[in-house]
């Protein structure tokens, strides 16, 4: 009997990949997005069901899992929509925050609290975070985004208490720079009083283009493997970092210890 996976974020990038690798090992797919009336690759697939879902709205979080749940029996909640926030927090308007933290962080909250009472009848299923590298360390200019995955770290390893003794489990993957549109259609900036930043943005941008170039990043269909394996293993793993630079960083940091390795970004990115 096949398995039952439900995608949040899966109009793209590594949401996408995740559901056409599923799809590729026999489980059902619930892929979920904002516009599943745009989606066309996804819809041509037998056992892909597309529901239309926004993360940051309570009210189509609870439409999409009662739906959800009560057509299918659901075996994995992989959460993955979510998107980047660059700049200083003094150039972030309140709505650049509430937004943010709103899909990567809330957005998480109510998907896996929507689905608990469905675990827990059941006895059993696993909750899948996109988290990533930036849950364990930090770049400079991106403190909203670095707080939503450090506060998604938090989330996942206390949950996994509670979880734990209704069967149900929790993971995070971790993953490095992703060879997707992250840094386009699903990247904002700060817009607001740049001017005194200006010089630290120039240094960081430029800094940011060397670490960041695409062909250094993994392709999602990599991530997407660990995704799989996070889903399959039976392994009581909370983390799972992916990606050639996501395994360097968390190696450095760990050897470095926490101090040293801002010291050494710092002078990586503002040459101090």
């Amino acid at each position: 009997m096949s398995k039952t996976i439900f995608i949040t974020g899966a109009s793209s990038g590594l949401g996408k990949a995740t559901a056409k690798l599923f799809h590729s090992k026999g489980w059902h797919v619930i892929a979920t997005m904002r516009k599943p009336q745009e989606e066309k690759e996804l819809s041509l697939l037998d056992n892909v069901t597309l529901l239309q879902l926004d993360v940051t709205s309570l009210s189509s979080i609870e439409e999409c899992v009662r739906t959800a749940t009560s057509q299918f029996n659901i075996d994995v909640v992989f959460n993955n929509a979510g998107y980047g926030l660059v700049g200083p927090l003094e150039t972030l308007s309140d709505e650049q925050i509430t937004n943010l933290l709103n899909t990567d962080l809330l957005g998480v909250i109510r998907v896996t609290k929507a689905f608990m009472p469905h675990f827990r009848e059941k006895g059993a299923g696993l909750f899948i975070n996109t988290s990533s590298i930036g849950g364990m360390i930090t770049f400079p200019l991106n403190a909203l985004y670095h707080a939503a995955k450090w506060g998604l770290e938090g989330l996942a390893e206390s949950m996994h208490f509670e979880l734990s003794k209704f069967g149900i489990g929790i993971k995070n993957i971790l993953p490095g720079g992703i060879r997707t549109d992250f840094v386009g259609r699903s990247m904002a900036y700060g817009t607001l009083n740049t001017a005194p930043y200006q010089a630290i943005l120039d240094k960081a941008n430029q800094a940011f283009s060397e670490v960041m170039k695409p062909e250094q990043l993994t392709p999602p269909e990599i991530i997407a493997e660990t995704v799989y394996e996070a889903a399959t293993d039976g392994k009581d793993q909370l983390r799972y970092i992916a990606g050639e630079d996501g395994k360097q960083f968390y190696a450095s940091r760990n050897r470095l210890g926490a101090d040293a390795f801002r010291e050494q970004f710092d002078q990586l990115f503002f040459g101090k």
